[in-house]
Formats: structure tokens, C-alpha cells, sequence
């Protein structure tokens, strides 16, 4: 696929997805007046559903990576040239703040204003770790063995994460940097936006170590109906050491 059109769907993937949750966020406050065990219980199932659509919509084009830390693995992985992974960040991170202006507007906010939601402490990093190491362990894991599954497998986890963590599991440096500019449910104070980045990064380089150790990439005719056989990753074959 050309780097134009990856770009584009990278921009306005990435921008669909963060109209979803700051907009589903806005509305869930809305509607559920004080009980916010009810608001995150729909921006979770809004930002999961949105997530698995967006990537079966634009996952044949450019990969349907929305997330800065994706790119970094899979280039990391060799799935794509490293020449790519400037353009693709910098799509993600125009089409986050993008996706939050969306929102706004929508919902008659400014177009940007920082948030004063605060979100730090070594709790708050550590469940970023453990949400991005979790997010990097579902696509490659998934990718490996059952591709076809890897969208609904990806929102079911988000959704699941959203609970799970401290952080409600931004998981993303784009994410968290455009929710920073998002004075509402879904924000986060800029001050705060380092630290979670810093643990988004790690998590990441985490997961993609053990996980491409546990699922070595398959041989090219070893995926049969979406699924590779298990015994694909078996290091122990006949003639072979332990």
C-alpha cells in the first residue's frame, strides 16, 4: 500500500478513535449525572466497539496502528520499513488532536482546554505498564496465531482494561497527548502526560521482547484459515536440541 493512503488512514483512524472516547466520555457524564461507575461503564464499551470497527476498516491499509507504540514494535519486528515510522506518528498524533477537537465541537466545548484531571503516582505508571504490555501481548499474540481475531480481541481487551487499571489504560502516547488538551472524563493534566508516556514505552518494549519469544513469526504457509497451528511453534522438532 502507498505511503499516502497509509498515512491518511492512520490520521483518520487515529482521529476516529479519539472522537470516540472523548466524545463517549463527554455523553456518558452527561447521562449519568454523579455515578461514574455508570460513565466509565459506557465510555469502555464505546471506545472497545469503535476500536475493533476502526480496525477492521482501515487494518488493510496501513495496519490500523493509532498508537505510537504499535509502530515502534512492529518496525521493530521488521513488519514494516523504518522509514515509516516518522510519517506514521506524526499522523497519529495531528489526527488525535484532531479527534478531540471533533469531540469538542460536537458537544459545543472550546476546540482545546487543558485538563485539570489529575492522574500520577507510581500506581497510575505502573498500570500504564501493565496496559500497554497487555495491548502489545493481545496484537502480537493474536496476529501470530488467530489474525482474523485480532480486532474484536484488541477492543475486548481495551474495554477489559478500562476497568482492570488505575489509569483506565490509555495505553497510547498520542491518546494521552491529545487527552491532555481535554478539559473533560476522558483528560489528563499535561503535567502528567510524561510519566505515562515513559511507562507506555516500556510496557511496550516489554511485551514485544516476550511475546515475539513466545510466538516466533510463523513460516509463510503455516496460517491455515486464520489460524496457525501450534505445533508451528514448537522449538522442539525432531532433530532439534531442547
Amino acid at each position: 500500500m502507498t505511503l499516502s493512503r497509509c498515512i491518511v488512514a492512520e490520521g483518520l483512524g487515529t482521529g476516529f478513535l479519539l472522537a470516540i472516547v472523548v466524545g463517549s466520555g463527554i455523553m456518558a457524564e452527561r447521562l449519568a449525572g454523579a455515578n461514574l461507575a455508570l460513565a466509565l461503564l459506557a465510555n469502555a464499551i464505546a471506545t472497545g466497539a469503535g476500536l475493533a470497527a476502526l480496525i477492521l476498516m482501515f487494518g488493510a491499509i496501513s495496519g490500523a496502528h493509532f498508537n505510537p507504540v504499535v509502530t515502534l514494535s512492529e518496525a521493530w519486528q521488521k513488519n514494516m520499513p523504518a522509514s515509516r515510522v516518522l510519517p506514521y506518528i506524526a499522523a497519529q498524533l495531528a489526527g488525535a488532536f484532531a479527534g478531540v477537537a471533533a469531540a469538542h465541537l460536537m458537544f459545543g466545548d472550546p476546540v482545546f482546554f487543558a485538563s485539570t484531571h489529575i492522574r500520577t503516582g507510581a500506581a497510575q505508571w505502573w498500570s500504564e505498564f501493565v496496559a500497554t504490555f497487555g495491548l502489545l501481548a493481545v496484537i502480537i499474540g493474536c496476529s501470530r496465531s488467530r489474525p482474523g481475531m485480532t480486532p474484536f480481541a484488541v477492543g475486548a481487551y481495551i474495554t477489559a482494561a478500562y476497568w482492570f487499571t488505575a489509569s483506565t489504560s490509555f495505553a497510547n502516547p498520542a491518546v494521552t497527548l491529545a487527552r491532555s488538551a481535554s478539559n473533560t472524563f476522558a483528560g489528563i493534566r499535561p503535567i502528567d502526560a510524561p510519566g505515562f508516556i515513559v511507562a507506555q514505552l516500556l510496557g511496550a518494549g516489554a511485551a514485544t521482547l516476550v511475546f515475539c519469544w513466545l510466538y516466533p513469526a510463523p513460516p509463510a504457509d503455516a496460517t491455515v484459515a486464520a489460524t496457525v497451528a501450534p505445533g508451528d511453534f514448537d522449538d522442539n522438532q525432531p532433530g532439534e536440541g531442547i
